[in-house]
């Protein structure tokens, strides 16, 4: 066994990538403070072929050169949109069709695993601020909530850990 050479990847180039298709999911950071998460969000929505990228409140927008150590150039192959306020880009995105997911522990939240995607909907997964989380408006606007099973002694994962478990389900569930 050996590692593959990038040239053996046969990766698509940023033009090639922007436009092809997307799997029909927006990933929403709801006052994400960390630059790294949100450029390692950025990566990781390339990698699944997700279709954008929303930035709220707090989040530093690209170009920006703290995004681009964990993005590594994603920020420039997944459009990408910014809101003052997150309640605005929810309603946005309700508007244009969009079932409002927010990632959260809440009462009658679904467990990932279980939550079953409407193939012909289309997602916005809202994720929250690395210490309170969605804000409560946002959840409540919200047509539903996942969550990630967790059995360890701590509440929650950092938001691009999640972000990444979320993204890849979607991918998952979209591509097989």
């Amino acid at each position: 066994m050996r590692k593959l050479e990038v040239h053996e990847l046969n990766r698509l180039d940023v033009e090639e990538f922007k436009r092809i298709e997307k799997h029909p999911v927006v990933i929403v950071l709801d006052n994400v403070r960390s630059q790294n998460n949100i450029g390692s969000v950025f990566r990781t929505a390339d990698a699944f072929r997700i279709e954008k990228v929303v930035l709220t409140g707090i989040c530093s927008t690209p170009p920006n050169k703290e995004i681009h150590k964990t993005a590594l150039g994603a920020e420039n192959s997944v459009e990408w949109e910014y809101f003052d306020k997150c309640t605005d880009a929810v309603e946005s995105l309700k508007n244009a069709g969009y079932t409002i997911v927010s990632i959260e522990q809440v009462e009658g939240s679904i467990s990932l695993e279980k939550f079953t995607i409407d193939q012909n909907a289309k997602y916005a997964l809202v994720l929250g601020n690395e210490v309170k989380g969605v804000d409560q408006e946002v959840v409540q606007a919200s047509d539903c909530a996942i969550e990630i099973p967790q059995e360890g002694t701590k509440h929650s994962l950092n938001v691009s850990i999640t972000a990444g478990i979320v993204m890849w389900e979607f991918f998952r569930k979209f591509s097989f």
